[in-house]
C-alpha cells in the first residue's frame, strides 16, 4: 500500500472499519465524511439500509461561511445530536470514515456527546481517575536517588 493515493488507503481503512462497526434500529451508526471544504454526519440503520438523520456545512439554515475547520464540526455535531434526539435515537455507534480521530472528526463527535448523544459514553470518560496516575508517577520519581554528576574535580583530571 506504499504507492496508493491517500484516497484509497483511506477507503482501504473505512472497508476494515465497516467489517466491524454495524449500525441497528436501536443504535444506529453515526457515519462521518471529511472532505477539504465541507464535513458531513449521517446516522445510518443498517438493517434497514435507511438514513435517519442527516447534517452537513452545505446546509444554509445552520448559517455557516465556511465548512472546513473545527468550528463548523462543532455546529455539525450539535445538528446532528439534536436530530437524533428528535428521531428518537439516543445512543449510536461512532464510524469515523476511516479519518483519523483528531480535529474536526473529533470536535464533531465530541459535539455530538455534550448534545446528548451516548451520555453514558461521556459518564466513563469523566469518572477516569487522572489524578492517581499523576501521583503515583510523582512518589515514584521522589523515591529514586538523584545521582550527582561528576565534575573534573571529582575524577580527579587535571585543570588546565
Amino acid at each position: 500500500m506504499a504507492n496508493l493515493r491517500r484516497a484509497e488507503i483511506r477507503t482501504a481503512i473505512h472497508t476494515r472499519i465497516r467489517r466491524k462497526v454495524r449500525g441497528t434500529t436501536e443504535r444506529p451508526r453515526l457515519a462521518v465524511y471529511r472532505s477539504l471544504n465541507h464535513i458531513y454526519a449521517q446516522l445510518i440503520d443498517d438493517e434497514k439500509a435507511q438514513t435517519i438523520a442527516a447534517a452537513s456545512t452545505t446546509e444554509k439554515s445552520l448559517g455557516l461561511k465556511t465548512g472546513g475547520n473545527i468550528e463548523a464540526a462543532k455546529k455539525i455535531g450539535q445538528a446532528i445530536a439534536e436530530r437524533a434526539l428528535a428521531a428518537g435515537v439516543s445512543t449510536v455507534v461512532f464510524d469515523r470514515g476511516g479519518y483519523l480521530y483528531h480535529g474536526r472528526v473529533k470536535a464533531l463527535t465530541d459535539a455530538a456527546r455534550a448534545a446528548g448523544l451516548n451520555r453514558d459514553e461521556v459518564a466513563e470518560v469523566e469518572a477516569a481517575p487522572a489524578e492517581p496516575v499523576v501521583a503515583a508517577a510523582d512518589e515514584a520519581a521522589e523515591a529514586k536517588p538523584k545521582k550527582a554528576k561528576k565534575t573534573k574535580q571529582d575524577t580527579g583530571a587535571k585543570e588546565e
